[in-house]
């Protein structure tokens, strides 16, 4: 079901003009929904001023990822998760163990894009180029893309969706009418997880978790996280109990680590934390220790998707962890 939130801004964007749109803000707002709802509203053969009909065969070809007028270009990572298919030649590579699925959007990638767009459109409604997350454009790709918005053909449209556009060309986000995304209220993203199948009592909590990041929230359910630990471990990781971080990858332990350090940080400052509720942190540590251990948690996130030995990295960040949850605050 499409958030509110993002039904909304959909019937905003659709009411205007405009052949290239850069939609940006902070992961888990719905980016790549709205780019999608844009895309399939442009192609739609009975669109309405809220989106497309969702009924026609532009629809329906979307919908199985197979519509000849559309170009999703994205990470293979990216495509893998979202379930579109890759190039024949990559699938092969990746198949045959070649190489991994790329990170980034790869130069062969919009090289076959931008021949899409120079072709006649198969239905009639003009073409779309779909670019997401569009910060994962190296410079090469990046200024390959730059040329085309320059000089746009007259029938293609292009969507970028990015949660680090500061990441972007600054010519590239000088070419797109930028739109930010939406904050939805606590109500509206709770109501929305629970029609998702988060239960009534953990929403809140796993909202907060996420930042009130409402996709983002999704994803720590979907992943198994439990709303009751989430708001118990860091109490228990002072006592040395880490019974309930001790399966967690290492990128989502980083993660987490980060958001409790920022908000030690946050309650050290007299600000109110935003991930946990503030009765669940443990006493603030001393701001001298909290800001090394973030250092060194930032210096960590940069290689954690690096090979590794799990538990030993557990360890370290553990000791890393409880060193500085106790050391003495200040008066």
């Amino acid at each position: 079901m499409t958030a509110p939130w993002i039904a909304a801004q959909l019937r905003q964007l659709l009411a205007q003009r405009g052949h290239a749109w850069l939609l940006q803000g902070p992961s888990g707002l719905g980016q790549y929904s709205l780019a999608l709802g844009m895309a399939q509203a442009w192609l739609c053969d009975q669109p309405t001023p809220d989106g497309a009909c969702g009924h026609c065969e532009s629809c329906h070809q979307v919908e199985v990822r197979a519509h000849t007028d559309l170009a999703v270009l994205m990470p293979e990572t990216v495509m893998l998760e979202l379930g579109w298919p890759l190039g024949e030649k990559a699938q092969a590579d990746i198949d045959d163990k070649k190489r991994k699925p790329s990170k980034e959007i790869r130069v062969e990638a919009m090289r076959d894009t931008l021949e899409f767009a120079q072709r006649t459109s198969g239905r009639g409604r003009g073409k779309v180029v779909l670019v997401y997350p569009a910060e994962r454009m190296n410079q090469v790709t990046a200024n390959a893309l730059l040329k085309t918005l320059e000089e746009p053909p007259g029938d293609v449209r292009f969507v970028l969706a990015s949660e680090a556009a500061h990441q972007l060309l600054p010519t590239i986000r000088s070419r797109c009418q930028a739109h930010t995304l939406a904050w939805p209220t606590a109500d509206e993203a709770e109501a929305w997880l629970r029609e998702e199948g988060v239960p009534a009592p953990a929403a809140p909590v796993l909202l907060r978790a996420a930042g009130g990041r409402p996709e983002d929230a999704l994803r720590l359910h979907r992943g198994g996280l439990d709303a009751r630990a989430w708001s118990q471990w860091p109490k228990a990781l002072v006592r040395g109990d880490i019974a309930a971080i001790a399966d967690w990858g290492p990128a989502q332990l980083v993660e987490s680590l980060q958001k409790l350090c920022h908000d030690l940080l946050a309650v050290r400052s007299g600000a109110a934390p935003r991930f946990f509720e503030e009765a669940d942190l443990p006493p603030a540590a001393s701001v001298g220790a909290l800001t090394g251990w973030w250092g060194r948690l930032a210096e960590t996130s940069r290689t954690v998707e690096h090979p590794f030995n799990a538990g030993l990295m557990l360890e370290d960040l553990v000791a890393q962890a409880r060193a500085a949850l106790n050391s003495k605050a200040y008066p």
